[in-house]
C-alpha cells in the first residue's frame, strides 16, 4: 500500500476543455486523472441519442480524446476513471480500442454497468420501491408513463473492483462525481470501507476537483486575482493514507488556488453541511480545516465521517411537454420602454394562453431581475419563451416573432429565424433501497470481447447501513446594535465571496465571509428572512439557512427557484449561476470596525 496518491482533474463536465487530459499528464507526475462528464440532464440526451442509433449513448467527445494521449499515459503508468461511458459504457470502450488499434496502441479496458435502470421499472415499482420525488414528495405515477431515463447514482464498490483487474482504464456509467476520485485513494492507500473518516475525506477531495478549473480560479468572486487565464490550470490532490490532503495545480499554468477558491468550491451546490451524503459515506464538512502552504498549495484535514445510508440516489427524467424561445435585437433610445411594447405588442397579437410563458431584458435585468441596478442600456436582447402540452400552440408561438420587424417601432437586429420547439425533459430524482441493487464490472480484450464478468453487490458485509435525515437547522441570533458605532454601506461582495448552483428548482448560494468578524455580523444580518425577501421575485419557495463555522461560511438552499429547474425552466440562467453574483451587488450596512478586520491584498 502506497502512504500518498496523486489524482488529477481533467474536466468537470460535458463541454469542458478536451486539452486539458493533455496538460494534466504532461504537466508533471500524476497518479491517476478523474474526469466527470455527467449531469443529471445528460442522461436523457444520451437516451435520445441512442434511441437513434443503439451503438451510442456514450460521451462521443471522450473517445478522441482519450485516443489522443493513451501512448502517454502507459508510458507514464497513469490510469484514468471517468463516467463518460454514459448508458453505453461497453459500447464506449470498444469504440475506443477500435480507434487504438487502428493506432498499434493497446490498453486494457474495464467497464461498470448496473446503473441503467430504465428498462427494470416493473421489476422495482411498486413492490421495492415507491420513487416519491425527493424534493416535492409528488408520487412517481403522475409521470410513470413518461419516463425517459433512470440511472442510479453507484459508489466505489464496483470501482474497485475494476482497479484490482489492473485495467488502464475504467470506463463508467451514472457513478457519484466524488466516486471516480475517491476509488483510487481506497485502492492504493489500503481504506476500509467503514473508515468514514478517510472516506469523508476521499469525498470533500472529489468534491473541490469534480468541476474543473472552478477549483482554480474558474467562477471565483475575486476573479481579479487571478493573473493568467491562459493554458487554464486544472486540480490535482495528493492524498495522505491520514486522510489529510493538499490540492495544487502544475507549475506554469494560469488559474489560482487560495483558500478563498476552495472555500467557495467547497460551498457549490451544499445542502446541509454536516450531511453531505453520497452511497459511500455522508461527510460532514463543518469541521474542515484549510491551511495555506505556499503558492497554489491549500491544505485540508480534519474531516469526519459517518456511516452510509441503506439508499442510493436515482436521477430521472421524463418527457414533460414542449417548450420554445424566441428573441430579437433592439436598439436604439429609449431602448427599455421600446423593448417593453415590443413585449406588449407580441403577447396580445399571440392571444394564448400557455401554462407558463416568460419574458427577459437581456442586458437589463435579465439575471437579476429586480435585484438589476438600474442602468439606460443603448440595446436589450427582447427574449420570449413559453412552455405548453400543446404543440399547436408552441407552433402558433415560433412563427409570431417575425412580423414583429415589420410591424413595429424601429430599430430591431434579428437574431435568426423561427423558434425551435423543444421537448422538454423535466428532471425526477428519487431513492432506491441498496439490497435492491447490483452492479457488473467487465474487463475487455483489445478486440473489444468480454474476458472477466464480476458481480458486485451495492450493499457490502463490513458496512454499517443506517439511515442519515437531512435536517434543517436554523439558526437565528438576537444582537443588540451598539450605540454609537459608525456604520457604513458597501456591497456585499466588499465583505464575502459567493457562489451558487443548483440540484433540480432549488438554488445553493453559499456565501463565505471575509474575516471572523465579518462571519459573526452575516450570521446576524444575513437571515433566511432576509434571503427570502432580497429574492422575492426569483424564490417561491422556503429558504433554509446553514452555519458553517468552521469555512466562516453560510449556505442557503432557496426552494421553487429555477421554475421548475434544468430543461423546464424558461429562465436564461436555469441553473442559478448568477444568483450569488446578485446577492454580492446588494447593499448592506456594516460597522466600520468590522470592516476594518478584513485584510487587502
Amino acid at each position: 500500500m502506497k502512504d500518498k496518491i496523486r489524482i488529477a482533474n481533467a474536466g468537470g463536465f460535458w463541454g469542458d476543455d478536451l486539452g486539458v487530459l493533455r496538460r494534466q499528464l504532461e504537466g508533471g507526475d500524476v497518479d491517476y486523472i478523474s474526469s466527470d462528464f455527467l449531469a443529471e440532464v445528460t442522461m436523457s440526451i444520451l437516451r435520445k441519442q441512442q434511441l437513434k442509433n443503439e451503438s451510442l449513448g456514450y460521451v462521443t467527445d471522450f473517445v478522441d480524446q482519450i485516443v489522443d494521449v493513451a501512448d502517454l499515459m502507459k508510458e507514464k503508468g497513469v490510469r484514468m476513471i471517468t463516467n463518460a461511458g454514459g448508458i453505453n459504457p461497453i459500447g464506449c470502450a470498444r469504440k475506443i480500442l477500435t480507434e487504438l488499434k487502428k493506432k498499434g496502441i493497446s490498453i486494457k479496458i474495464a467497464v461498470v454497468e448496473g446503473d441503467n435502470i430504465i428498462e427494470r421499472i416493473d421489476e422495482f415499482y411498486p413492490s421495492k420501491a415507491n420513487f416519491k420525488n425527493m424534493d416535492t414528495g409528488d408520487e412517481f405515477k403522475d409521470i410513470f408513463e413518461n419516463i425517459q431515463s433512470a440511472n442510479i447514482y453507484l459508489g466505489v464498490p464496483p470501482l474497485l473492483k475494476a482497479l484490482e483487474s489492473g485495467a488502464d482504464l475504467i470506463l463508467a456509467g451514472r457513478v457519484t462525481d466524488t466516486s471516480v476520485t475517491m476509488a483510487p485513494m481506497i485502492y492504493e492507500l489500503g481504506w476500509k470501507l467503514d473508515d468514514w473518516d478517510q472516506l469523508a475525506a476521499g469525498l470533500v477531495a472529489g468534491h473541490i476537483i469534480e468541476c474543473g478549473a472552478q477549483s482554480t480560479g474558474g467562477n471565483f468572486t475575486d476573479w481579479q486575482k487571478v493573473k493568467r487565464w491562459d493554458n487554464m490550470g486544472y486540480p490535482i490532490v495528493e492524498m495522505n493514507k491520514n486522510g489529510e490532503f493538499t490540492v495544487y495545480k502544475h507549475e506554469n499554468t494560469g488559474g489560482l488556488i487560495s483558500i478563498d477558491t476552495i472555500r467557495e468550491q467547497l460551498v457549490y451546490e451544499m445542502g446541509n453541511p454536516a450531511q453531505y451524503i453520497s452511497p459511500d459515506v455522508v461527510a460532514d464538512f463543518s469541521q474542515l480545516v484549510l491551511e495555506k502552504q505556499g503558492e497554489n498549495r491549500v491544505l485540508v484535514k480534519n474531516a469526519k465521517g459517518h456511516p452510509s445510508t441503506p439508499y442510493l440516489k436515482v436521477s430521472m427524467a421524463f418527457e414533460d411537454g414542449y417548450k420554445a424561445t424566441s428573441s430579437i435585437v433592439i436598439s436604439g433610445g429609449k431602448v427599455l420602454i421600446k423593448a417593453q411594447e415590443f413585449e406588449k405588442i407580441f403577447w396580445e397579437r399571440l392571444k394564448h394562453t400557455y401554462l407558463k410563458k416568460n419574458t427577459e431584458f437581456v442586458g437589463y435585468n435579465a439575471c437579476h431581475q429586480h435585484l438589476a441596478e438600474d442602468i439606460d442600456p443603448n440595446e436589450i436582447l427582447l427574449r420570449l419563451s413559453v412552455y405548453d402540452t400543446d404543440v399547436s400552440k408552441i407552433k402558433d408561438f415560433s412563427m409570431s416573432i417575425a412580423p414583429l420587424i415589420l410591424s413595429g417601432p424601429p430599430g430591431v437586429a434579428v437574431t435568426g429565424g423561427r423558434a425551435r420547439m423543444q421537448q422538454v425533459i423535466t428532471y425526477w430524482p428519487t431513492l432506491i433501497p441498496k439490497t435492491c441493487i447490483s452492479s457488473t464490472v467487465y474487463v475487455l480484450n483489445e478486440d473489444g470481447e468480454i474476458k472477466e464478468t464480476s458481480e458486485i453487490p451495492s450493499v457490502l458485509g463490513n458496512e454499517q447501513e443506517i439511515a442519515a435525515t437531512q435536517s434543517s437547522n436554523s439558526y437565528q441570533e438576537n444582537v443588540k446594535k451598539k450605540k454609537g458605532v459608525k456604520m457604513c454601506a458597501v456591497p456585499f461582495r466588499e465583505i464575502c465571496l459567493a457562489r451558487s448552483g443548483d440540484k433540480g428548482d432549488t438554488v445553493n448560494i453559499g456565501v463565505l465571509a471575509r474575516s471572523k468578524a465579518v462571519y459573526e455580523f452575516l450570521k446576524t444580518e444575513l437571515t433566511s428572512e432576509r434571503i427570502t425577501d432580497m429574492f422575492f421575485g426569483l424564490s417561491k419557495g422556503k429558504v433554509t439557512r446553514f452555519e458553517i463555522d468552521n469555512l466562516l461560511a453560510l449556505n442557503f438552499l432557496l426552494d421553487e427557484a429555477l421554475d421548475g429547474g434544468g430543461t423546464k425552466s424558461l429562465m436564461i440562467d436555469a441553473q442559478g449561476k448568477t444568483f450569488a453574483s446578485a446577492l454580492l451587488n446588494q447593499e448592506v450596512v456594516v460597522p466600520e470596525e468590522v470592516l476594518g478586520t478584513i485584510l487587502s491584498d
